[in-house]
């Protein structure tokens, strides 16, 4: 499986172009994360906008985008670059090591850290996004957590499409989200889940692969019922 099964590089994150490549598995991008941002120099471009709420607190490397919308109050601690017209709403915690893309939403009282948002992604209402890959037009109903760490805390398999299992090598790794997936509100997406392009989840723990175009709904034990046209 590669990332180019999931997604498409936007635009907006040409810089950054570089450290993600398509053709490897989707899952070591979030190692390149942090590697992205050491790259970037942050010393050729103002690190904090002169029109920051004073509630909102800011520490460390930070590029913010003259045209995002600041909340009242937030926390933003780098290495972090965030997008052109990105709206960022009351009480996000932005938890370092992480790059946003153009036009997302990083919601009230949610949390996000060491992850990888694409362009439009929306992510509105009380969600925890650590260690993922999320796509373009991606959408997090509220509660969504994208959990990150087993509980015996040994490294996360992936799940993959023909129905073998891959070794991440890593303790942490959340989920990765296709362009235009989404999970309903409350979903608890497990550590190292991947969904398929327009692949849904509807308010249930989800964990392994989903493919794309599917929709997956059950109250007992996560399963495809569908298909998206």
């Amino acid at each position: 499986m590669k990332a180019a099964d999931l997604y498409d590089w936007p635009e907006s994150l040409a810089h950054f172009a570089e450290f993600f490549d398509l053709e490897a598995p989707p899952w070591t991008w979030v190692g390149q994360v942090a590697k992205a941002l050491d790259a970037f120099d942050f010393d050729l471009i103002p690190t904090h906008r002169a029109d920051v709420p004073s509630g909102v607190h800011i520490e460390g490397k930070v590029y913010i985008d003259p045209t995002v919308k600041l909340p009242p109050y937030a926390v933003i601690q780098g290495p972090c670059w965030i997008g052109p017209n990105t709206e960022i709403r009351p009480g996000a915690y932005l938890r370092g090591k992480t790059i946003i893309g153009a036009n997302c939403v990083l919601g009230n009282s949610s949390e996000f850290k060491n992850s990888l948002l694409l362009d439009n992604v929306q992510a509105p209402h009380f969600n925890y996004v650590g260690d993922s890959v999320l796509g373009n037009k991606a959408h997090l109903g509220a509660g969504v957590i994208c959990a990150n760490l087993r509980l015996d805390q040994k490294p996360v398999p992936v799940a993959l499409p023909d129905g073998g299992r891959a070794s991440s090598g890593m303790r942490k790794l959340g989920a990765l989200m296709g362009d235009a997936s989404e999970a309903g509100c409350n979903s608890v997406l497990q550590p190292g889940c991947i969904l398929g392009r327009r692949a849904v989840v509807i308010s249930m723990p989800f964990a392994g692969y989903l493919p794309p175009n599917s929709i997956a709904y059950n109250k007992e034990k996560p399963s495809v019922i569908g298909r998206r046209g």
